[in-house]
């Protein structure tokens, strides 16, 4: 009987802990069932918004601009010669009517002697053909003795031999202002940036030794600023507008200069319109061919709305701000202005001054959706 009491007692201790198992099942699954029919709270998203104003943007332009001289000049040769001497060289600087190279050409001494020879030629033959009408006409006073057609004649002989003679002259001081042009000088007062000849170089108008100009002359005193300016700004720039730039040869120095000449034209490539301003250079220290990091202000002349750059929208189709009329969402469509650092400049006849736009606008806020807004 002992080993049937022992196996009853494991039976009893079996069924105990299945009991016990399902319990704690039954209980967890209870648990389960009470948090899954608990009621879950529904929240809708809050939507910031602030009001519409008008306000003066404060903003400028940045754009590279190019130094250039203010005069540059490519100085060639006028008639084919020789250099004899050179007065300058690269860096040179010089006054207006400075000698800079004198030349030679041994032929345009032997036309100009040709040409002197002519015009004695046809001084002896106006001074004849003078002499002789003069006697006819005073021979002719007495009646009968000289016909009217020998005077006639007489007369335009002699206005013939002095238009030869005039045209005499005209050569002569032609090849008299060739030999001036053996001597080139400076058109105005500046610096050699550029000499490509030598003594003795053949030099001319046109072919071999014309190729390159004997100097190249700028004015350095006064610096052109050449500056492109967007068709989007060009109503903010007149000629009274000062701007500020610098060069990387001096990083930290700033220089300013003030609007002076605008083309009040746009470029057909760039859209844009050239502006320059005049720069004093007495000190050298600006070169032509520096590119400058130009700052220009961007003022208007009467105050604008101005956002904040997160609520305006910029899609492929349109650029738009999210307007809340009676909690709902319409799109207005707007002109994109100037920018700062946040805020941007927008125009539109459809909004008008407090006005409640979306602060964080996108397309996900459909037009008449409904917003729950919080200012």
């Amino acid at each position: 009987m002992r080993p049937i009491t022992q196996y009853s007692t494991l039976n009893s201790l079996i069924l105990a802990a299945l009991i016990g198992t399902a319990i704690g099942c039954k209980s967890n699954a209870e648990e389960k069932e009470h948090k899954t029919d608990a009621p879950v709270e529904k929240t809708t998203a809050v939507t910031e918004t602030f009001p519409l104003k008008r306000e003066d943007l404060a903003t400028a332009f940045h754009t590279p601009g190019e130094l250039i001289s203010y005069q540059q000049v490519d100085l060639y040769a006028r008639e084919t010669s020789f250099v004899k001497k050179l007065y300058a060289d690269v860096g040179t600087e010089v006054k207006a009517g400075q000698l800079l190279i004198s030349m030679e050409a041994p032929e345009l001494n032997s036309r100009l002697a040709g040409a002197e020879s002519r015009v004695k030629a046809q001084e002896a033959a106006y001074i004849a053909s003078k002499a002789n009408y003069n006697r006819l006409l005073e021979t002719s006073k007495t009646p009968g003795t000289i016909s009217p057609n020998d005077l006639d004649q007489a007369l335009a002989r002699m206005d013939a031999d002095y238009a030869q003679l005039q045209s005499a002259k005209a050569s002569q001081k032609e090849v008299g202002a060739s030999k001036n042009y053996l001597e080139v000088r400076a058109p105005f007062s500046g610096i050699i940036t550029a000499r490509n000849v030598n003594l003795g170089a053949y030099v001319g108008p046109s072919g071999k030794g014309s190729e390159f100009p004997l100097f190249t002359l700028q004015d350095q005193n006064k610096m052109r600023l050449v500056v492109s300016i967007p068709e989007a700004y060009v109503g903010y720039v007149n000629n009274k507008t000062e701007i500020k730039f610098s060069v990387k040869a001096y990083p930290n120095e700033e220089f300013t200069a003030k609007v002076k000449r605008l083309a009040g034209a746009l470029d057909t490539r760039l859209r844009s319109e050239r502006i320059e301003m005049d720069v004093i250079n007495n000190d050298k220290k600006l070169l032509p061919g520096m590119i400058a990091e130009v700052s220009i202000p961007l003022a208007s002349k009467a105050s604008s709305f101005v956002v904040p750059k997160t609520a305006l929208v910029t899609s492929m189709e349109r650029v738009f701000v999210v307007k809340v009329v009676d909690n709902k969402a319409v799109w207005v469509d707007v002109q994109k202005g100037r920018e700062s650092d946040e805020n941007v400049e927008i125009f539109s006849d459809s909004l008008k001054v407090e006005d409640q736009l979306v602060k964080a606008a996108s397309e996900e806020v459909r037009n008449g959706s409904a917003l729950n807004t919080k200012i």
